[in-house]
């Protein structure tokens, strides 16, 4: 125990003397831990804001019933009858039905109100004599109801957003159906409980919310309140006796707001899982790190552990000191990332806030966090000291004390040949996952990516004298004997070299495999638009929002057009299956689109038939002649004849189905574009057409008119704005990386503070010096670089061609993000021994000899 007392103390006196050293590996794992921290603290604020809004969800409603089938338009008027008719034997006090649907307001510029992601829907205005609760929607003071389809009321948070005032006049459009935009004015602002920043809601009158989101004769939902006695669990089970069976789902008003929770805690958990992996990438990054710290430090500290089993101390003792170190490190730097956390979480949710309408709420910084945090710190911290404590508790006193004993001198010989059979066997995987598409070659080449990744753990090291060694005789060759140094320190020790490298590696392994994807789905647009498209002009929604059914007739109408072909989204059900396709109204798509048929007629859509690209006709099995029953919204069958398959069309995909049938299966109320394609009448400028389609459609706030570099420009955007948050948050492994590169040089320099007094004694100057280790830093970073790059331009490349049968095209490597990605390696390179090389050029040469 005495013993054991003393290693204790000493351990803590050594961590006090190394100051710099502790910071070092400490801040290592600050990176990762306060990813962590941050990421639990951020989802369970969300969390609890967005649970606090739903728990003043349907206020005063004890059941509310809801169509079985989500696709249906809704409860049928029938059935609110009858309920309403039961009322007293039910048990019923107060009932409503419910009408929705989107919408678009202008604020007081004219423009759309942006959200910022926050719904933005109408609903009917329920007067007080009519809520089932006076907590429903008060209107404030100076306002009132709606009264006539003219009239609208707004929450309060809207209108201030939208600069809007009781008395104000504005314009709004629906964001389905074929209603055309209407001027409205505002005449009560509504205080909503819970309601976002971003969030709006507009209410009508009962009569025109009915007519503009229902089809006349359903409604969203009926919700009622039970009289006093009988419980919503009581009037749940009266209710669904009175109804069909599984034909109408009842809730409890309780049961609807668990409901609504579970959605966005569903949402928030995958959210939360993302943002886990990337802090586990940093993880795995840190622990190579900590891992390359530690084996310094005890190659650094061999004669010290040396005397220590000199005058007594067990193999066991030695080993639990180093690992003692580790777990002080590891619970300051969960502490710390704990924190800093915290901090993360605030700033990401100021942002959230004001970017996207996301509700408010006191951080929550419970135990979850507190615990992960510091258990991520101190076991990671832990596993990275274990192998480096084991080593040191084998070394023989006497050997130890050795000037020139280091670290890592075993052979390399049997992990390199485990390596390199992991290898084959992953590149194995890659090639045959490659081959196939879907979701299983898609695991195949997530496993193969796996093996890679743990092939380069194993075979780094050997992987680094000869390719460290290639690039030291070529980029060392302008500065002759400093070059030569450089070389030689880098490949001194390869498993330190190695280990440092695949920081950098794994970093940019999935730069490489992101940039790969991202350029692959812009090249499929692109290909799709300039080989798939004959149109002009596309008319769509900005922010990917569907297009208004009226638009379409209003594009039709517009002077200059050519043709105009509006393909409306079908959403139906196919036996027990539930599809997504488009129908082509207005016009044959071979207008406005290159529609290639390889069987059935050429180029014709019938309007009571449809038309199947190749892709479809495998995955699904329909061929021409089939007939095909699809189940609309209210139960009807759509008996649909396939007339012809066309080759694979991107613009297309995956079917086509006639105006008929889109009449049939799709409610007038529910009609919505994903595009319109334009092309001119003969003679037309196309400027000219531009000019007269945006005064057409200028009118409905959301529509926006671009042409086809226009398009391919928007989509790319949008793209790349989600590739710039993917490499924002890799910023976290690359930051470690660039830590642990800086790390072990600084830690070499220690190391080799001798033989750097030894050359400056004999005339080298600060600057050769600063040069020599700026080298060898450059050296490390474009090996960890190469690597990475070849590594993730072949995983990108195989998980493309996995995708293909979700429609992604032919992969698209890019090559000017390598380029880059290898030039910023070498400036990383250079500016992570910036520190070290200055600590190195300051060493005193007779300090140094005499110290050593």
């Amino acid at each position: 125990m005495a013993s054991s007392s003393v290693m204790r103390r000493v351990s803590l006196r050594n961590l006090r003397a190394h100051k710099l050293r502790l910071f070092l590996t400490v801040f290592s794992i600050v990176l990762g831990t306060s990813f962590v921290a941050g990421s639990i603290v951020f989802t369970s604020t969300i969390s609890k804001a967005f649970n606090d809004i739903f728990d003043s969800a349907a206020p005063g409603v004890s059941v509310q019933v809801t169509p079985e089938n989500s696709q249906s338009p809704g409860v049928p008027q029938s059935v609110y009858d009858d309920l309403n008719a039961q009322k007293q034997q039910l048990g019923i006090d107060r009932i409503v039905a419910n009408y929705e649907g989107l919408v678009t307001i202008a604020n007081s510029e004219g423009k759309a109100l942006q959200t910022g992601g926050a719904p933005s829907i109408g609903t009917a205005y329920l007067p007080p004599d009519v809520a089932l609760s006076p907590d429903a929607g008060k209107v404030l003071p100076g306002g009132r109801g709606p009264a006539n389809a003219g009239e609208i009321a707004l929450n309060s948070s809207a209108a201030e957003n939208a600069g809007l005032a009781v008395g104000s006049t504005t314009k709004l459009v629906l964001g389905q159906g074929s209603a055309e935009p209407r001027e409205v004015k505002v005449v009560g602002l509504l205080d909503l409980p819970g309601a976002t920043s971003g969030y709006v809601n507009v209410q009508f009158d009962q009569a025109t919310a009915r007519a503009l989101f229902s089809d006349g004769s359903h409604s969203a939902n009926v919700d009622m309140s039970a009289v006093a006695g009988v419980s919503p669990e009581q009037l749940q089970e009266r209710v669904e006796k009175a109804l069909p069976a599984n034909t109408y789902t009842v809730r409890t008003g309780e049961e609807v707001r668990q409901d609504q929770k579970d959605q966005v805690n569903q949402f928030l958990t995958i959210f939360t899982g993302i943002l886990l992996a990337f802090a586990a990438i940093g993880l795995i990054v840190g622990t190579f790190i900590i891992y390359n710290t530690f084996s310094m430090i005890v190659a650094q500290r061999n004669r010290e552990l040396a005397l220590l089993r000199a005058v007594g101390a067990s193999q066991k003792q030695v080993s639990r000191s180093v690992l003692f170190e580790a777990f002080v490190v590891g619970v300051l730097g969960g502490a710390v990332g704990l924190g800093i956390g915290v901090a993360l979480a605030a700033a990401l949710k100021a942002w959230t806030q004001s970017s996207s309408g996301l509700p408010d709420a006191p951080l929550q910084i419970g135990a979850p966090a507190v615990l992960a945090a510091l258990f991520v710190g101190v076991v990671v911290t832990m596993i990275s000291a274990w192998v480096p404590a084991a080593r040191a508790s084998r070394v023989p006193p006497v050997e130890a004390m050795r000037a020139g004993m280091a670290e890592g001198s075993a052979p390399l010989r049997v992990r390199t040949l485990i390596g390199a059979v992991v290898g084959v066997a992953a590149l194995a995987a890659i090639v045959i996952g490659a081959m196939g598409e879907g979701l299983g070659p898609a695991i195949a080449v997530g496993a193969g990516a796996a093996g890679a990744i743990a092939a380069v753990v194993l075979a780094g090291p050997a992987l680094s004298q000869p390719i460290v060694g290639g690039l030291g005789t070529v980029l060392g060759a302008p500065f002759g004997k400093l070059g030569r140094l450089a070389r030689t320190n880098a490949v001194r020790n390869p498993r330190r070299t190695a280990a440092t490298a695949f920081a950098l590696t794994l970093g940019l392994m999935l730069v490489a495999v992101i940039g790969t994807l991202g350029s692959s789905f812009k090249g499929t647009i692109d290909d799709a638009v300039d080989t798939g498209l004959k149109a002009e002009f596309i008319v769509a929604g900005a922010n990917q929002l569907p297009v208004p059914g009226s638009v379409s007739g209003v594009v039709a109408d517009t002077e200059g057009v050519g043709s105009s072909v509006s393909f409306g989204i079908v959403q139906s059900t196919v036996g027990d299956k539930s599809v997504t396709g488009y129908a082509a109204v207005g016009g044959q798509p071979d207008d406005v689109a290159i529609l290639n048929m390889k069987d059935g007629a050429p180029e014709q859509l019938p309007d009571d038939g449809m038309i199947v690209s190749e892709r479809t006709q495998k995955t699904e099995g329909w061929n021409r002649g089939d007939v095909v029953s699809f189940t609309g919204p209210t139960g009807q069958q759509v008996p649909v004849t396939v007339s012809g398959v066309y080759e694979d069309n991107e613009a297309l995909q995956p079917w086509l189905v006639g105006p008929d049938v889109y009449a049939k299966l799709i409610p007038p109320s529910a009609q919505v574009s994903a595009m319109i394609f334009v092309t001119p009448a003969p003679d037309v400028p196309a400027e000219e057409l531009r000019t007269n389609l945006e005064n057409a459609t200028d009118s409905y706030l959301t529509v926006q008119v671009q042409d086809r570099d226009q398009f391919k420009s928007s989509v790319s955007s949008q793209i790349d704005q989600m590739l710039a948050t993917l490499y924002a948050m890799l910023g976290l492994a690359l930051l470690i990386a660039v830590l642990g590169i800086v790390n072990t040089l600084a830690l070499s320099v220690v190391e080799r503070k001798r033989e750097i007094g030894m050359l400056r004694a004999v005339g080298m100057l600060r600057a050769q010096v600063r040069r020599s280790i700026y080298l060898e830093s450059v050296l490390i970073a474009i090996f960890g670089a190469i690597l990475g790059v070849i590594l993730g331009s072949v995983i990108g490349w195989a998980l493309v061609r996995t995708l293909a049968k979700w429609g992604l095209g032919t992969p698209v490597v890019p090559w000017s993000l390598i380029g880059i990605t290898l030039i910023a390696s070498a400036v990383v390179g250079v500016l992570a021994a910036l520190w070290p090389a200055v600590r190195a050029a300051r060493t005193r040469p007779l300090e140094a000899i005499a110290e050593a």
